[in-house]
Formats: structure tokens, sequence, C-alpha cells
């Protein structure tokens, strides 16, 4: 799989945060880089595809709604054009839309749940045959899939139905030697962490044993683990990237 001329990587939402932090991961790995949003800051994305680019790889940069499925083929045709085919792909797109259920409303429940697990489908379905017998597919879920949080039952629902499947893709790739696994992040240091109150934060970091947030290159040296030869043999997987907060 390695080798800058022939591995390509789609990462979607990688202009910016994670996503970001993931794609410039990959490239100094040597995989060339498919970098994607919805299409909403050129700025971002060029400021990506600069970053990306300085890694001496080949990147290109392709805008796609990832909770409609025609958005999503387009995407897949772009790709099969430009790259033949896509070596790693990280399901990293995400939003959240927090209330507690009693006030959340219908459209704050159906976009998260949309652009978080929809997505999976959307993307994952309509690229799958560009995908080489043992490529990697790599989802981003979030350890609230596993513990829940107030506030965030559209987001859990959500990120907790990306480990389901995780795991089932990962059985019915398994003969192609396609690896599919999910990273779990804890609380990572981004524009919507930084936005949490002093006094909530402190009180957050008091139930991480290792007292600290992540950063987003937490993250991405655990994508880029899952997505090397090294990994070959984990399938099926979420691996937590937490700091302890979730045992």
């Amino acid at each position: 799989m390695m080798g800058k001329q022939h591995t390509w990587a789609l990462v979607t939402g990688s202009t910016r945060g994670i996503g970001k932090a993931i794609a410039l991961a990959l490239a100094r790995k040597g995989h060339n880089l498919i970098l994607h949003d919805r299409g909403s800051s050129k700025k971002e994305a060029n400021a990506a595809m600069k970053e990306v680019l300085n890694e001496k790889v080949q990147c290109i940069y392709i805008p796609a709604d990832v909770s409609d499925n025609e958005s999503c083929l387009k995407l897949a045709e772009q790709i099969q054009k430009h790259c033949g085919t896509v070596d790693v792909l990280v399901n990293n797109a995400g939003i959240a839309k927090d209330r507690t259920l009693k006030k959340m409303t219908p459209a704050e429940w159906s976009e998260v749940i949309g652009t978080n697990l929809n997505s999976m489908y959307f993307v994952t379905h309509n690229l799958l045959e560009l995908i080489p017998d043992g490529g990697r597919i790599i989802n981003i879920s979030s350890i609230i899939a596993l513990s829940g949080n107030f506030g965030q039952s559209n987001y859990a629902a959500s990120k907790a139905g990306i480990i389901g499947f995780t795991k089932s893709l990962a059985k019915e790739l398994g003969k192609r030697k396609i690896t599919v696994n999910a990273v779990a992040p804890g609380f990572i240091r981004t524009a919507m962490t930084d936005s949490i109150p002093v006094e909530l934060l402190d009180s957050i970091l008091n139930l991480i044993p290792l007292k600290e947030l992540g950063v987003p290159e937490d993250v991405a040296h655990a994508v880029s683990f899952l997505a090397s030869e090294e990994a070959r043999y984990v399938t099926g997987t979420v691996l937590r990237v937490d700091g302890g907060l979730s045992f």
C-alpha cells in the first residue's frame, strides 16, 4: 500500500481541525490526499491544500455534501476520474447540535444523523468499488458513543451507529483483506472545546487520568497507524484516544 506515486487517501471534513491533522499525518506517510469539505470556505481549503503539498505529495480538493447520496456519487465519480482508486478512506466529517431531547427539534436530530451516520453509507457505498484489496477504512466515532452525554442524544446515537457499521463492514470486507476500524476520540482541543466554560473544563480534566485535553495530532497518529501495513491484522476494533476518560 505504501508509496507516494500510487496510494490515495480521502479524508472527509479535512480542511480544518482533526480532519486536517489526519490528512497531514497521512501525507507524511507518503499518501496522496483528497481533501474534502462542504465547500463553505475556499480560504480554509486552499490553506489545507498548501500544507499537504508541502509534504511533497499530490493533493486535490473535492467539495461534497456527505449527507446527500447524489453528492457522494458525484464525489466518487470525480475521484475515479482523477485518482483511480482510494487506498485509504477516513470517514471523519461530523457535526454536533447539542440540546436535551425534550427541546431538540426534528431538524437538529436529522442533521446530526445525516452528517455523522448516513454519510457512512453514502460515502463508503459509493466509493467501495474504488477501494482495492488490502485497503483501509477508518471511521471517526467518539467516546460519547460508549458513555453517552447530557444533551447529546443525537450525537451519541450517530457515533454509536458508526461503531456498529464499522464492525459489520469489517466482517463483510475481510475476505478482500480490507480492514475497517473506528477511532473514538475523547475531548480534543479544537474550536469546539475552546468554547467550553472554564469551570466545566476543569471538571472534565478531573475525570481524565492524563489530566489534559488531547490535540488533533493524537487522533491523527492513531488513524495513521490503522492505515499502515503494521495494522494489517487489526480490523473491527474501536481505538479510544481519550486520555483514559472512558475506562
